[in-house]
């Protein structure tokens, strides 16, 4: 076991390096899919923008402050989205019964199922969200310590390992719901589009579920709280965003645990 998580991420680069050659060998098609792309998520941060021309403060947050919530949720989302996002084919894969190739070769299922038509063009999110990022740090005011760098630094790497275990948790009910990729969808993409907006402004349901059953505060809004010094909601302590890490491990086992079940369900087509 231990041998074979050593192996994984040589066994994924050298399957993704597949990819990218055949991407990068029409340079003009990928640089006009990347940029399509970067035009795509410009427009999320745009509509932020237009809402900021009528008011000064939304949810407590200012409009710097808002582009690092929005930058940081893209920035775990697209980081996901490019490592593991393609999972999501893999109930094509199951009504096809092509998935039965994957079981017979010497690399992980995952691996195999993660770096299926690795889309570089997919850059384009974190791309475009790095670069809010840069914009918001030179305009929002905050004491800067070696704990809030870290805080925030930290947040991406946990975010991204978040999202990327949703991804793996909605592939894995593919093998249940062969036809759900879209229900995997709203938690992952849907998930991006409510952590970049401040919590505070939907009814605490929301916000409790996103925080002890689907943790998707865990992925920005509770690290972006505790680096700007902000209250956290339902009387949670501020530095609730230091368990970023923990619950990015729990969702990892989950995932682990969902897709291995899944792998035990499935019995091909039977063609």
């Amino acid at each position: 076991m231990v041998e074979r998580i050593l192996r994984a991420p040589a066994q994924y680069w050298m399957l993704i390096v597949m990819w990218i050659r055949s991407v990068l060998a029409y340079p003009a098609s990928f640089v006009l899919m990347l940029v399509s792309s970067i035009l795509v998520t410009v427009t999320d941060f745009i509509a932020v923008l237009m809402m900021f021309s009528h008011i000064t403060s939304f949810g407590g947050f200012s409009l710097a402050e808002m582009a690092l919530l929005y930058a940081t949720a893209s920035i775990a989302l697209g980081t996901a989205d490019l490592v593991t996002g393609s999972i999501e084919r893999v109930g094509e894969r199951i009504r096809t019964g092509s998935f039965d190739a994957y079981l017979i070769r010497p690399v992980p299922a995952f691996l195999q199922t993660a770096a299926d038509g690795f889309a570089l063009r997919r850059l384009g999110r974190p791309l475009q969200a790095g670069t809010v990022l840069v914009i918001a740090l030179s305009n929002i005011d905050v004491d800067w310590t070696a704990a809030r760098v870290l805080m925030l630094a930290v947040s991406f790497v946990a975010g991204s390992v978040i999202f990327a275990a949703l991804f793996a948790l909605g592939g894995a009910f593919q093998f249940i719901s062969v036809d759900s990729a879209e229900l995997a969808n709203s938690v992952t993409y849907g998930g991006q589009a409510l952590t970049q907006f401040p919590l505070t402004i939907f009814g605490k349901e929301i916000v409790r579920a996103v925080t002890f059953v689907v943790p998707l505060a865990f992925v920005n809004y509770y690290p972006v709280l505790y680096v700007l010094g902000k209250p956290a909601p339902l009387g949670l302590p501020s530095w609730i965003g230091l368990l970023s890490p923990l619950v990015a491990v729990a969702m990892v086992a989950l995932a682990s645990l969902a897709w291995r079940g899944g792998l035990r369900r499935y019995r091909s087509t039977g063609s």
